[in-house]
């Protein structure tokens, strides 16, 4: 079976909005799944705050390792730094942040400004919630009748969900389950059947760790 690595991700969209010396901050933080996407967001807040003095940013993606971030006209560390500093600090990939600024006349200061975005960011996330996606393996298999009550507890004692079932000469059941239940749920079911049952893998995928 194919090897994928768990990963923290934003659970939706998140934002977050308030005021610090008269400063408005607004922050956008949203769900993305490659590079393209977060520079196709970036441009659509930038667009809706165009007369905002700084439209802040930072983004980081999964697979790749890409971490990326920008001050926009802000001095240097204060804003885009701290925004990643939250993202890295939540370990949450996948995700968006922009932070727009809509200055007030007040001075905030290197320290005022870094907490002032580092809350923006931090807020928005919350708003949005995290999720953890974990490896999931789907499989199918087929059992005689008499033995399909049995599956059905069997496949939800090992965290499996049904996506499908088959009334034929056979029952069939595709499923996902947690990977790291498969080995254990493949012996069972062997067991079960004494070695006349057995399962069609399919590739990992990720897939949310609470599996209703």
């Amino acid at each position: 079976m194919d090897r994928v690595k768990s990963i923290k991700v934003p659970r939706g969209a998140g934002d977050y909005v308030f005021v610090e010396k008269r400063s408005k901050f607004i922050c956008a933080l949203r769900p993305v799944d490659c590079e393209q996407a977060a520079l196709d967001m970036l441009a659509s807040v930038r667009a809706e705050h165009r007369a905002a003095a700084h439209n802040v940013y930072a983004y980081r993606l999964s697979g790749n390792g890409i971490a990326r971030f920008s001050d926009d006209g802000e001095p240097q560390g204060t804003a885009g730094m701290p925004v990643l500093d939250v993202l890295r600090r939540e370990d949450v990939q996948n995700v968006l942040c922009v932070v727009t600024r809509y200055f007030g006349g007040v001075l905030l200061g290197a320290g005022g400004l870094t907490r002032a975005y580092a809350a923006a960011a931090k807020g928005a996330l919350d708003a949005a919630g995290v999720m953890t996606l974990q490896p999931m393996t789907p499989g199918h298999t087929e059992v005689g009748y008499p033995f399909w009550e049995r599956l059905e507890r069997m496949l939800a004692e090992h965290g499996a969900r049904v996506t499908g079932v088959q009334y034929l000469e056979r029952v069939g059941a595709d499923f996902i389950l947690p990977s790291e239940n498969a080995v254990a749920l493949e012996n069972a079911l062997s067991e079960l059947t004494r070695g006349a049952a057995s399962v069609l893998w399919g590739a990992n995928i990720l897939g949310e760790a609470k599996i209703p």
